[in-house]
This record gives C-alpha cells, structure tokens and sequence, in this order.
C-alpha cells in the first residue's frame, strides 16, 4: 500500500489554508454535537439546533478522520522512534493530561454518588475504555500505528476490508473496536486519497459557480435521507448508535448508506473550506482549525458552565437558542484559555508538550505549540 507523498503539500513549511478552514468547521460541528446533546437531555426537550447536529451527523467525525490521515503521507516513513513521538506520545500525553484534569472536575460528585473506590476505578478503567470527549485522540494513536504496520498491503485490499467494517453492524459495547471500525475507513481515505482530496479543493476554487449550484443539490437530499424513517422492514438494517436527544436516526444510518453519503458531505466540506480559505474574513476559521486539538482538549468545561448557567437562569426559554449560545461559550472558551495561558507564560504544559515527554529529540525551543503536529 503506498500514497504519493509528492503531490502532497508540505504542511510543515507553510500551513495549507483549505485544511485549516475544513479543522475549524470540523471541530465547530464536533463540540456542537456535544453541546447541543447535552442541553437537550438536561432540558429534556429537543431544540430546533438538534436538527443541524442531525443534518451534519453523516459526515461530523468521517472528515474530522479523514483530516487526520491527509498528511500521513509525508511522515508514515519516518524513524521508528520519531514516527512514535509525533504520532503516539504527542496524544498520550494529551490524553492522560485532560483526562485527570476532567477527573479533578467530576471526580467529587462522582465520589458523593459512587463512592472513592468506583471514582479511582473509572478513572483507571479510562485507559482501557476511553473517557467522554477524548475519544478521539484516544484512538487516532491506533490508527497511526496500524496504517504503519500495513501499508505494504495492497491499497485495494485494505480500502475494501476497512469500508466492510464501516457496513457491519459491529457494536460490541467497546469503544475502541466500535470506533475503530465504523470510523478507520475515513483517515485510510485521507491517507490513500489525500492527492484526489487536493485536487478536489483546486477544482472547488477555480468552479465556485458549480460548486454551489452542487451543494444546493446536495441539501435536500442529504436532510431527506437523515430525516426520513425507514420502514419497519428496512430498519432492521438500521447501524444504530449511543441513543441520546439530538439523534433523529433515519434513512441516513443505513448499512450501504451511510457511507456513500458521507463521502458527499466531506466532499461538500472540503469545497466549503476551499471557497472560504480565499475569503479574508473567514481568517479566524483559519486560526481555529490550526488549533483545533486546543478546542477539543478544553471545550467540556466552558460547555457544561454555559449550559448550567443558562439552563438554571432561566433567562432564555428556547432550547435551540439555550443551545446555540452553548455552543458559543464551549468554542470561545478554550481560545480564551489559550491566549491567557500565551500571555500569562503560566500553563503551557496545557497545551503544549513539555521537553520531558519527548521519546525522540525536541523540536528546537522549549516546547512545540500542540497545533503545529
């Protein structure tokens, strides 16, 4: 198996626009799923923002994963040693970090209602089972080792066996298998397509007309299928997923569907992204997408203080809005987090990886910011 590293931008040289707007919209859809989810069980009621996680449910996490593989490329040969320390410890790190730090949060009410033995015992069970959020950078870590360990399959094989793992209906309560088999298919396409997925971004800029005339094709069918219930006899094909407020399962979920249409939504979010990469005002898009791993790591804690605040105001009766506004804080607040720690020169280890948790040799400098790997 191998990709063309050659028609691949270098990202380490200069950041690719278009990739950082897509990150900036991928993890804006990401904390909107959560934050919506999580006003409409507390409030218990739905809001019309449910509907947007809904629409955009088919293609949320693939392009977040097919994002992740883009510039596989460019690194998978690398030293053993290194390819580890980007690829593995970097998230480790992360992980065990806001884990505990998540933990110092919860872990009272947890203690209050469960006892301090099952609150030490679910955060030691964390490492075998990934906790809440951190879900992804949990298992993007066995992504990176696998693709290494198999890249010298054949692409055709690997594609073919990763997309049979998206169509089965495999639920075994783990999240780690789960997970690895409804999502690796998309970071393999990112790793195997990345140099189609670049030329897509190209046609989108030089065909803005068609590229719009598209998407408003594409709307209605992608919200008719998300929307549209099965019949009782095609729900038996149904993949369903954790049940919670904001999903509205249809057609959408389908065994043979649910793939073929998230492969238009990511198409749709590449071209989006391509578009307003050239658009000054979107530059704050920019910026978000290449600190995306920054809102990922910190977003619960703003989320769950803004949609307390609100919920118990109550201030603003409308879930949807109540939603909105959630989503809002959960976004700001870690850029706000971030720029404090900047300016205090307090906190660094938050978002940057220390010296110490290199296995390999450091960048040059004291520490290496966590968007620029």
């Amino acid at each position: 198996m191998s990709t063309s590293a050659a028609s691949i931008p270098d990202s380490s040289a200069a950041r690719v626009a278009w990739v950082d707007v897509a990150k900036g919209l991928c993890i804006i859809m990401v904390v909107m799923g959560h934050a919506v989810i999580g006003v409409e069980t507390a409030a218990g009621q739905p809001g019309w923002m449910g509907y947007v996680v809904s629409f955009a449910r088919p293609f949320r996490m693939p392009d977040f994963f097919l994002i992740s593989g883009l510039f596989l490329g460019l690194v998978i040969d690398r030293p053993w040693m290194r390819y580890l320390d980007r690829k593995v410890v970097h998230f480790v790190y992360f992980y065990v970090l806001w884990l505990t730090i998540q933990f110092a949060f919860r872990a009272p009410f947890m203690a209050m209602e469960d006892g301090a033995t099952a609150t030490l015992e679910t955060y030691l069970m964390a490492f075998v089972e990934p906790f809440g959020t951190l879900w992804f950078i949990y298992i993007l870590p066995i992504f990176f080792v696998f693709t290494r360990l198999v890249k010298t399959l054949p692409a055709w094989f690997l594609l073919g066996w990763a997309a049979c793992l998206e169509i089965l209906p495999i639920h075994t309560g783990w999240t780690l298998i789960d997970e690895f088999a409804s999502r690796y298919v998309w970071f393999l396409i990112g790793y195997l397509f990345a140099a189609q997925i670049f030329r897509i971004a190209d046609w989108a800029r030089a065909n803005p007309g068609k590229v719009l005339a598209l998407i408003v094709l594409w709307a209605p069918v992608n919200g008719w299928l998300v929307f549209t219930p099965p019949s009782p006899a095609l729900a038996l094909l149904i993949q369903p997923e954790l049940s919670n407020a904001g999903a509205r399962g249809g057609i959408a979920e389908m065994s043979f569907v649910s793939l073929p249409l998230a492969l238009a939504g990511i198409t749709v979010v590449i071209w989006v992204a391509a578009l307003l990469s050239q658009r000054r005002g979107f530059a704050w898009l920019t910026w978000l997408g290449a600190h995306s791993l920054v809102v990922y790591l910190s977003f619960f804690l703003p989320m769950v203080l803004a949609r307390v605040a609100l919920l118990h105001s109550g201030i603003i009766t409308d879930v949807g809005t109540v939603s909105l506004l959630t989503l809002i804080a959960a976004v700001a607040g870690p850029v706000l987090l971030y720029f404090l720690v900047k300016w205090s020169g307090y906190g660094g280890f938050l978002f940057e990886r220390p010296r110490w948790a290199y296995i390999d040799k450091a960048p040059a400098g004291r520490r290496v910011a966590v968007a620029a790997e």
